[in-house]
Formats: structure tokens, sequence, C-alpha cells
């Protein structure tokens, strides 16, 4: 979820819409303000609604349903260490909504501790089990390095959701880890059927190149280029699946388009270059660069 930008002078069109200050609003319920900062937040708000959130609180502390949407709003615009503070204090009056629970896990699974939001995933499970459940509960395993696990519950939203593109890219390089290039190769090709992002590409991109299919290699690295033009890692593969394809003069235009995004990767280039079984041979490093930058 992303924050949305600014679109103006929000506080006085809002003031004039809801009187924070005013007597009524000093009566209404917490049921009231969650709906208007709600309303606040997807229209666009979410300074708004934060407010909202805030007033509502320095009045009731610690009402779960103002605490959970102002985690939700301070979620939304990265803030993760008070969106933590809120939702747990929310988790914390009321431990067994499922929603909380879900949202706390996606807080923790941001702030890296990927038991906390385990423990919550099993508890929003054992209350409510929904496929989004799962699905999260299947990312914070993969995150956590628990591979067979991951694997495992990855393995069952496929079978359920035979569609789901994430579970086929997670598996396919999960499969890829294990060295198993035609099990990632077909996971992966699976994935990249739908609106596939750039970095599922990518990742077809490197097991077709671990086949020596340089061609399907290069397809894909075209592919996630096209999707993120920035990509400086997919171009600098691109150059070395066509060098190794036997097109030095495309493995250089791609070198060069690497070069331009991020010097930093000059030494890997050379390396590229001077290992290849095709390609030119480059002895002077300031000629190398000045080929890369011109």
């Amino acid at each position: 979820m992303e924050g949305t930008a600014g679109r103006g002078p929000i506080g006085v069109r809002f003031a004039a819409r809801y009187p924070l200050c005013s007597n009524a609003a000093m009566k209404d319920s917490a049921e009231d303000i969650v709906r208007r900062a709600t309303a606040a937040f997807n229209a666009g708000r979410p300074q708004d609604a934060q407010q909202l959130c805030e007033r509502g609180l320095a009045r009731a502390p610690g009402e779960p349903m103002l605490s959970h949407l102002l985690a939700a709003v301070l979620f939304s615009k990265g803030e993760i260490a008070p969106a933590r503070t809120h939702v747990e204090a929310s988790v914390a009056r009321r431990p067994d909504n499922a929603a909380a629970r879900l949202l706390a896990a996606r807080i923790a699974r941001a702030a890296a501790d990927h038991d906390a939001a385990l423990a919550h995933l099993d508890r929003a499970i054992a209350l409510k089990p929904q496929r989004d459940l799962f699905i999260e509960k299947a990312r914070a395993l993969d995150l956590a390095g628990h591979k067979a696990e991951a694997r495992e519950a990855w393995q069952a939203i496929l079978k359920a959701i035979p569609e789901h593109q994430e579970a086929s890219a997670r598996l396919g390089r999960l499969a890829w880890d294990d060295g198993d290039l035609a099990g990632a190769v077909s996971l992966l090709e699976r994935a990249t059927q739908g609106d596939a992002p750039a970095s599922v590409w990518f990742d077809l991109g490197v097991a077709r190149q671990d086949q020596r299919d340089h061609d399907g290699a290069a397809l894909a690295y075209r592919k996630a280029i096209a999707l993120k033009p920035d990509y400086a890692e997919a171009a600098l593969n691109l150059g070395i699946a066509l060098q190794e394809r036997g097109d030095p003069d495309a493995a250089m235009r791609a070198f060069a388009q690497a070069y331009g995004l991020r010097p930093q990767l000059f030494g890997s280039i050379a390396m590229a270059l001077t290992s290849a079984s095709h390609g030119r041979l480059w002895l002077d490093e300031d000629a190398l660069r000045a080929a890369l930058a011109g």
C-alpha cells in the first residue's frame, strides 16, 4: 500500500468540512471518528485521517479501533515503528480480532521481525482461516528463511489457485535455489503468463541462462528492462547472454546501458568481457570505460 501525495492545502479544506475542534466532534464516538478517518484516507488525505485518529486516542487512549486505523495509516506512509506501537495496542485490547492480527503481521514483517509476524498469522488463521492469511504466512516463511515450510505453503496456494502468479514465481525461485533448473524455468514461465513484474522476468532470464538458453534469457532480460528501464542488473546479464550467443556488438550496447545506469558495475562488465568464450578482449581499462561511456 502506497501513500498518496499531497493535493494542496489539505488541512484548510478538511477543516472546512470536518471541524475537528467543534463540540460536536468532541462528542463523536470512536465509530464516528473511524468512519470519518477512513473516508479521509480513501479520499487521499492520510494526514487528516491521522489527525482524526490521534485526537480520538487523546480522549480514549488505547481505543482498539482507532489504534488499528492509525496503525494502518502510518504503515501506508512507511512509518513502521509508530505503526507497530499502535497495532500492538489494538491487538492487546482485542487479541481475537483477525484483521488486527493480519495488519500486525504485515507491520512486523516490514520490521523484519519474522517470528512475530508468524505468531500473529498463526493466531489469525486459527480465528478466521482465509486465503489472504495463508498467502501472508507463505511470504513470512519465505522471508524468514524457512525454505521447506515456505515451499509447502506456496505449493498449497498454487494447488488451490493454479493461476496464482506470486506462488509460481516464488516456487520457481526456490527450485532455482535447489539447482532444479527445468522446474525453475517451468514455474517462472507460468508466472510470466500474466502481468508479471520485472523481477520475475529477471529470475526467468537467470534460470534460462543457467540452462544455456541464451536466446530465451535475452528475451526475458529485455522484458525486465522494458518494465523497469533502470534495471542495471538485467542490462548486465543481457550483455552476458548476448555475448555468449555470439553477438558482441549487441552485448557491448547492453553493457554500455548497464554502465550508464550503474558505473559501479564496471568490474563485473570487465570480468564478463575477459572471461567469455565469445567476445572482445580489452586490455586497457581506460579504453573500455570510454567505449562503454561513448
